[in-house]
């Protein structure tokens, strides 16, 4: 059951950050960058796979999460929560549970043998799915497990994140265009608050965060080999 009281959603952005920050889910490495999926260096990584190691952090960040849908999309918006494979699974389940409604997930590609399905679970017709990932950079891997829900006959028209990435403007405009709004607890420019507060990072570390957060495609293109 969901306790109808909760923080408004600039404290719970601050308090998601400061979980993150906690559990080291939020690495900061100007001098040796990562690099992301697309091959693109970062100064920054985040990996919200860890939350489902630590049960308190886990438990409140889901109810943060739930409460945030339920508070922008409706209390009875939804039949069918789905969660996109590998990384949304667990946190739709947790999701469902919370919301007492059926739990699906949706592969990246069908399996390639038996009934070569994408959706695991059952989701029919007409139902209204909701989307449960980890984050979002850009939206562009959402927008392929929407149109797998979709093609059941379901409707998808919201995805919820713990995190989204918040750098890139194109991410809320492509994901709109395809009829899905998006529901997040924090950003990268809350973490980066709470970590200047918390001292996380030396001052050097978090001002190259802060350029590389106000202009991501250019530093990648200044820091790129």
């Amino acid at each position: 059951m969901i306790p109808s009281s909760y923080p408004d959603a600039k404290e719970m952005a601050r308090l998601t950050a400061r979980m993150l920050l906690e559990i080291k889910a939020v690495h900061f490495n100007a001098d040796t960058p990562f690099t992301l999926a697309s091959g693109l260096p970062s100064p920054t990584y985040i990996d919200c796979r860890k939350l489902i190691s630590y049960p308190r952090i886990r438990s409140t960040l889901m109810d943060f999460l739930t409460v945030t849908v339920m508070r922008n999309a409706g209390f009875e918006a939804f039949d069918n929560i789905a969660g996109g494979e590998t990384a949304g699974i667990p946190f739709a389940a947790f999701v469902a549970e919370r919301m007492a409604l059926p739990m699906t997930y949706v592969r990246k590609k069908p399996k390639g043998y038996g009934r070569n399905a994408r959706i695991e679970g059952a989701m029919s017709e007409g139902q209204r799915v909701l989307l449960v990932e980890d984050l979002t950079t850009d939206g562009g891997s959402k927008l392929s497990f929407v149109d797998a829900i979709r093609e059941t006959g379901a409707t998808c028209a919201h995805t919820a994140v713990i995190f989204y990435y918040g750098i890139f403007p194109e991410t809320e405009k492509n994901l709109g265009d395809h009829g899905v709004a998006l529901h997040h607890l924090c950003s990268w420019w809350d973490v980066l608050e709470e970590a200047k507060a918390q001292a996380a990072f030396d001052s050097a570390t978090l001002a190259e965060v802060e350029k590389f957060l106000h202009a991501p495609r250019k530093w990648q293109e200044d820091n790129s080999k």
